[in-house]
């Protein structure tokens, strides 16, 4: 009798598996581990994901890919030959090694891993017919989800904030995107680059024209989205730019709900030469790039840094409450 008023039981809702382009099992060695650990490992859009099982939909880590620069193969240490299972992902600041099963899926992980980061399915691996499809079809996906979302490159700043965030964080990279500095329905890049000796920083107008994206250069250039601005740039400078990435040490940096202002102990600037007045209507003229990245005529007031040495330390306590004041107003 006491069982028939107990309530039914309900089933508990189960959890949705995520998505990925790829998934496997997959060992991974960071430089701080003294010995691999297998996870259940899936690749999404330029994240891969690890998991304990492969019956969790909550990942224990990620890695984001935005910092790639190469995939080596691995030969194991103490051995003499390269059984086709091991592999090194080497991003800007950090190599991973990873171990897998088989060779097959060694060639599976780089290539899916290449596809995403290069935009492209590679052709010097060795893969069937069948993996280079399934290539293809997360390529026409990637581009799709990259046309939707904001590059990670893209922080809300100013012109003058991102220039002192590439010279201040110079190993997160040295191309930052940014809202249009007129308002339009557009973006900005700011870049940093050494020539001649000397860090010069530049800034470049995106304008929106319908759908497409045109890179305001000595011939300009349309794109069908901010990431294939970006790929622009980094293309036509041969990798020499890096979009700027932030770590998440520095993100909390940045965002801490303080008081305390991000650009600390401001020093006074020597006066500035005297210079002959600004035309009082008219937006500055923007740099073109041509042959590798360089403008063909460059104004003064962009090749130029707008302080006199490095770092955010030189910042006069006026911009600092500006700045201050800026922000309150944006929020």
């Amino acid at each position: 009798m006491a069982s028939a008023l107990r309530p039914p039981r309900v089933p508990k809702p189960k959890g949705v598996l995520p998505s990925h382009y790829y998934e496997s099992f997959l060992e991974k060695k960071a430089p701080c581990d003294r010995d691999y650990k297998k996870f259940w490992a899936g690749l999404q859009g330029l994240t891969i994901y690890f998991y304990n099982s492969n019956r969790d939909f909550q990942h224990v880590e990620k890695l984001n890919l935005g910092a790639f620069e190469k995939l080596t193969d691995e030969i194991p240490w103490g051995s003499s030959r390269d059984p086709g299972t091991h592999f090194c992902l080497v991003l800007r600041n950090q190599e991973i090694k990873f171990k897998v099963e088989t060779l097959e899926c060694r060639e599976m992980w780089k290539g899916f891993i290449l596809t995403v980061v290069e935009l492209r399915v590679p052709s010097n691996l060795i893969l069937l017919p069948g993996h280079l499809y399934m290539m293809a079809e997360v390529l026409a996906k990637e581009e799709a989800r990259r046309a939707l979302e904001t590059p990670s490159c893209f922080l809300k700043v100013s012109r003058l904030e991102a220039q002192l965030l590439l010279e201040r964080y110079p190993e997160c990279g040295n191309l930052l995107l940014r809202p249009s500095g007129d308002g339009a329905d557009g973006a900005s890049v700011t870049t940093r680059q050494m020539h001649n000796g000397t860090h010069v920083v530049r800034h470049y107008k995106v304008k929106r024209e319908g759908t497409k994206y045109v890179i305001d250069v000595e011939e300009p250039f349309s794109c069908t989205s901010l990431d294939a601005v970006v790929n622009y740039f980094v293309s036509h400078t041969k990798k020499a730019l890096v979009p700027f990435l932030f770590d998440e040490d520095y993100e909390k940096v940045l965002v801490a709900p303080s008081s305390r202002p991000v650009i600390l102990k401001p020093k006074k600037l020597p006066k500035a030469p005297a210079k002959p007045p600004k035309p009082p209507t008219g937006p500055k003229p923007e740099p073109k790039i041509v042959n590798g990245g360089f403008p063909r005529k460059l104004p003064t007031s962009s090749a130029q840094p707008l302080f006199p040495t490095p770092g955010l330390a030189d910042v006069t306590a006026e911009l600092q409450k500006k700045l201050e004041k800026r922000r309150a107003l944006e929020h």
